[in-house]
């Protein structure tokens, strides 16, 4: 089975002991793509960097929005020339935070769509955070269309997944799963079209149920297969190839490989 993780910070601190253990661990668990999305202008010398040791590894760039405090002006600029002259998967982790108290909801909007921007210059797809903002979210989209991408860790409804779905969008889905008190979510991922689902660890964080308590890692996604495949009630081989599929279709990897 393939497996594509859409959705890990790898190139964190967190994982300066033992990445290659790491790495090893997940490709031996069938995880044969890992997408590493940037968060800070500052780490993505070393992102960089760390996907071009290895082929089945794809970077994206983005400014996170829980980090607006630490964001330079001159950072949109760096972004749009990189995405000019290295090869990206993706521009992310981008988006809009409401759930965090006291982070700059204007400053963020303008960082949010000077990235789109970008994206949309470039034909590049993004890799969305949203937090209590999907409506806002999709109603930027709207206005600065981008050639798709994945909404990451998606909690919204079925009305919003149905808006992300028109916009070019998957939704990416990870160890909350595994939870039984994710009533909710288990519930979407059910309800959802298996075409718009891609599979994530968001590793460091949010890690699955049978690691409570301890760093997420690349390796625990067959975790997140399982009880995906479970709340379907399908054999796992069937929501790997479907979900690998949407991943390499929405992210165009197959044109980054080339």
């Amino acid at each position: 089975m393939e497996l594509i993780d859409t959705h890990c910070h790898l190139d964190v601190e967190e994982f300066a002991a033992d990445r290659d253990a790491v790495l090893a661990r997940a490709r031996a668990n069938g995880v044969s793509a890992i997408v590493v999305p940037g968060v800070l202008a500052d780490t993505w010398d070393g992102l960089l960097s760390f996907c071009a040791s290895a082929a089945d590894l794809y970077p994206a760039l983005g400014l996170h929005p829980v980090y607006i405090a630490q964001h330079r002006d001159a950072a949109i600029a760096q972004l749009a020339h990189r995405a000019g002259e290295q090869r990206l998967l993706a521009i992310g982790e981008i988006g809009l935070d409401y759930y965090v108290e006291g982070l700059d909801r204007m400053r963020q909007q303008t960082l949010f769509e000077a990235q789109l921007e970008i994206a949309r210059s470039c034909g590049l797809p993004v890799i969305l955070h949203v937090r209590k903002a999907h409506d806002v979210v999709l109603s930027t989209l709207r206005r600065i269309r981008v050639v798709g991408g994945i909404c990451h860790a998606f909690n919204g409804s079925l009305q919003q997944a149905a808006a992300y779905r028109e916009l070019g969008f998957r939704l990416g889905f990870g160890g909350m799963l595994t939870f039984e008190r994710s009533s909710k979510l288990r519930a979407l991922a059910q309800a959802l079209p298996l075409e718009d689902i891609v599979l994530e660890t968001d590793a460091p964080d949010m890690t699955v149920a049978q690691h409570r308590g301890e760093r997420n890692s690349p390796e625990y996604l067959p975790y997140c297969l399982a009880a995906l495949a479970q709340l379907r009630m399908l054999p796992e081989a069937e929501i790997a190839a479907q979900t690998s599929a949407n991943a390499r279709t929405v992210l165009r990897m197959d044109r980054y490989a080339q």
